[in-house]
């Protein structure tokens, strides 16, 4: 149950930080991007805030895709 918790956290994360971002991906690279950014800013925000809500979760996530979409856009892709 919580990978698949993790899929659609991803996918909402993702789809929520691509769009803010205006980055457009195919859906794939969204939920990889929503994944990763929710390890990312669930690590940093449980560290930080302790928060273990739901909400906190998909918060510290989409904050996590931001960061990650960011990087990306700043040191990788040029």
């Amino acid at each position: 149950m919580p990978v698949i918790y993790l899929i659609i956290l991803g996918a909402a994360a993702g789809f929520l930080a691509t769009r803010l971002m205006r980055l457009e991906t195919d859906i794939i690279t969204t939920i990889v991007i929503g994944i990763l950014g929710a390890l990312i800013g669930g690590l940093v925000l449980r560290f930080l805030l302790m928060a273990g809500s739901m909400l906190g979760g998909l918060v510290g996530a989409v904050l996590g895709a931001l960061l990650l979409i960011w990087l990306w856009e700043r040191y990788i892709r040029k």
